[in-house]
């Protein structure tokens, strides 16, 4: 019967830790993709390079993005930081 438990309590806690995992950032107003892509493609740039965007948002708070080129040329938002506005 322990044993049972203990396998039951295990895969539970695994699934915590695999359904935990932080969702993918959404763009907010300054992001480069908010309202979709970009217009122009990256075309020089190779496929796998990071593109950093940093603005200010409504709240005054800077915000530090990460974005991926992706083989298509669209970007694709990996990070998103919002940083305290210094008072």
């Amino acid at each position: 019967m322990k044993v049972i438990i203990s396998a039951i309590l295990a895969a539970v806690l695994l699934c915590a830790c695999i359904s935990s995992g932080a969702s993918e950032p959404t763009p907010i107003a300054g992001s480069l993709t908010y309202g979709g892509q970009p217009r122009t493609k990256l075309t020089k740039s190779p496929v796998g390079s990071a593109v950093y965007n940093n603005f200010y948002n409504a709240s005054g708070n800077r915000v530090r993005e990460t974005y991926i080129l992706q083989p298509d040329r669209s970007l694709k938002l990996m990070r998103q930081e919002v940083v305290s506005a210094v008072h």
